[in-house]
């Protein structure tokens, strides 16, 4: 006890000398370093920070530790790498600046309401069996939560609402963006002719091509959901989680994009909240 005194009043008075504009300090720094990493997760930047980090961690220990040799190199190597930093980073330090000057920096919910994601669900079905169809190869990649932008760099830039004739149009057989993927953000088709990276699969059947492979490649190393119309049998798949789901229809398809852009509801009945105190109150 008598050590716990001295402790409480110092923290008292730490706790005195905060005030409303250090909070509001903390929570701008707090939301700066969010955005940092939740731009920098949408690349393989991230595997090279948390490097950065176990190298900072150990170098900590090896000071307290007072193992000078090892605490001495350490801190070189940090010293370099942080000089080396604006190198590496070069394309998120420039996807950056570029998502700042144009006031996107903290970012937008690509959800949407009930009526638009079924109206968004319907055109992209709509057009994904009318290709299937006609046995029109295609390949739509429909981003989540872990950001494209190394992705749609590969390809052409388009930022257009999505509808099901557009999305045709991208396809026709014969043009420059046949060939590669569109990338669905929201509502919004933000880029065609990408190129995906292939699986390394090799227990995959000889009947999937080059858009199966490079769909479940995706797949594997993001939580994208990828809709591929084969230009041979005109059957429609999708890739998720490094596996991939054939043959499927209307029902099955809307089914399974819908939740992709419908946001989560939350619900405010008030019968409901206090039926369940009461029931907590009479267990």
């Amino acid at each position: 006890m008598p050590f716990e005194l001295p402790m409480l009043s110092q923290f008292h008075a730490l706790l005195g000398t905060v005030g409303i504009w250090d909070l509001v300090d903390v929570l701008i720094v707090a939301i700066i370093f969010y955005k940092v990493y939740e731009m920098l997760k949408d690349t393989r930047a991230i595997t090279l920070v948390k490097g950065l980090v176990v190298l900072m961690i150990v170098t900590m220990i090896a000071s307290v530790m007072e193992l000078h040799v090892i605490s001495w190199l350490l801190q070189k190597t940090v010293t370099l790498l942080f000089v080396a930093l604006p190198i590496v980073f070069q394309p998120e330090l420039r996807r950056a600046l570029e998502r700042l000057g144009q006031g996107k920096f903290l970012g937008v919910d690509n959800r949407l309401n009930m009526e638009e994601a079924n109206s968004l669900v319907n055109e992209i079905d709509k057009a994904v069996f009318n290709m299937a169809d006609k046995k029109i190869g295609a390949l739509l990649v429909v981003e989540k939560n872990v950001g494209l932008n190394e992705i749609i760099d590969t390809g052409i830039k388009i930022d257009a609402l999505v509808t099901s004739e557009f999305l045709m149009n991208v396809f026709i057989p014969n043009t420059p963006l046949h060939d590669g993927a569109a990338i669905i953000r929201g509502k919004r088709l933000v880029a065609a002719g990408c190129y995906l990276p292939l699986t390394d699969d090799r227990t995959l059947g000889t009947e999937l091509g080059t858009r199966h492979r490079s769909a479940i490649g995706l797949s594997e190393q993001c939580d994208a959901v990828i809709i591929i119309v084969s230009e041979e049998t005109g059957v429609v798949s999708i890739a998720e989680n490094g596996r991939i789901q054939r043959y499927m229809n209307h029902d099955s398809l809307r089914q399974r994009l819908r939740p992709l852009f419908q946001e989560e509801k939350v619900s405010l009945n008030f019968k409901d909240i206090i039926a369940n105190w009461r029931k907590k109150d009479d267990e």
